[in-house]
């Protein structure tokens, strides 16, 4: 398993968070938060069998299963960064995500539903 970034401040966290709450946030929040959300993914479902685009602040693989390693990924996940986190605050649910076209994922073991939402930070409802 590749080594764990480094965990942001508590409060960067809630920074960013307060940012994105807010509406129109900044770049910077919304990386910090992608990236946070991508690790805590890939701690809460270890593996390499799905990859999860975050484009363009960040892409794990996570989930049980056949390891990918060059190529195309058998199985995608790819959604814009307000998206993620509001589904790994619990602020949208997978099956509301799908169904609106916010996500769009491709192979097996892609419903993420198991994993979601995420610890960490949950300060209000997210955006939705």
């Amino acid at each position: 398993m590749p080594p764990r970034r480094r965990r942001p401040e508590p409060e960067a966290l809630a920074a960013a968070l307060a940012d994105v709450e807010a509406g129109d946030p900044a770049r910077a929040s919304l990386k910090l938060l992608v990236k946070h959300y991508l690790d805590e993914l890939v701690e809460a479902a270890p593996g390499y069998s799905v990859e999860v685009r975050v484009p363009p602040y960040g892409a794990v693989q996570a989930v049980a299963g056949g390891r990918h390693t060059r190529g195309t990924p058998r199985a995608v996940v790819e959604t814009d960064a307000l998206t993620w986190i509001a589904l790994a605050r619990g602020g949208l649910t997978w099956d509301d995500a799908v169904g609106t076209h916010r996500i769009a994922a491709s192979g097996e073991r892609t419903d993420l539903a198991p994993y979601l939402p995420l610890t960490g930070p949950r300060a209000g409802s997210g955006p939705a």
